[in-house]
């Protein structure tokens, strides 16, 4: 498959068939966790995969599914067969670069943004590719603060594991999701220009 159409199908999708996802399928997709960036090799990712029927459904819950539902939306989250919930573990990163490799006159660096989100967000788009890699598709959602103690709960992420989204991968609908309720569909495109600078911010 070229770049070029790799990131034309780079999307979330918000409409899934009940298609369940094989199981060496998952593993390959959840495999890219082990080639993902971690600053200094960190490697804090931290992934549960859900596919249990009734665990997606309280997911589903904590997202809001039925508010969005009630707004005019799909039931999206609870019917997509795999889950992936991303979180992070932050101290993996403070052990590494207490480290004498990574000592800077002997004390850990200061983190001028807090890596550790940084490499989660570059694994959700890693995990979306793999998805799009083996034919499938995939989205996100996340939860309100106050949800997320209930969810850790529910998939057991330990104490010092930070939850940060959950990537959805299944078989993709027919047809696009034409709903108000897609951003993508609603915003327009900034200009590059607007985006990018050369040498310079001016």
């Amino acid at each position: 498959m070229e770049w070029s159409e790799i990131l034309e199908r780079r999307r979330m999708v918000r409409s899934y068939l009940p298609d369940p996802v094989p199981d060496e399928t998952v593993r390959r997709i959840v495999a890219t966790v082990r080639r993902a960036p971690s600053a200094g090799f960190s490697q804090g990712h931290r992934l549960v995969v859900v596919t249990e029927p009734e665990t997606r459904r309280e997911l589903a819950r904590l997202a809001g599914e039925e508010e969005y539902v009630a707004a005019g939306g799909r039931p999206w989250i609870s019917t997509a067969p795999v889950h992936v919930v991303v979180g992070v573990r932050e101290e993996s990163y403070h052990e590494r670069y207490r480290k004498p490799d990574k000592l800077r006159d002997g004390e850990e660096i200061g983190w001028p943004a807090p890596y550790w989100y940084v490499d989660a967000g570059s694994l959700f788009l890693l995990l979306q590719l793999a998805a799009i890699d083996e034919g499938l598709a995939s989205g996100l959602y996340g939860v309100v603060p106050e949800q997320v103690p209930e969810l850790k709960a529910l998939v057991g992420l330990p104490e010092d594991v930070h939850f940060v989204c959950v990537v959805t991968v299944g078989v993709p609908a027919p047809g696009r999701d034409e709903s108000g309720l897609v951003s993508r569909l609603t915003q327009q495109r900034l200009p590059l220009d607007e985006l990018v600078r050369w040498e310079r911010w001016e």
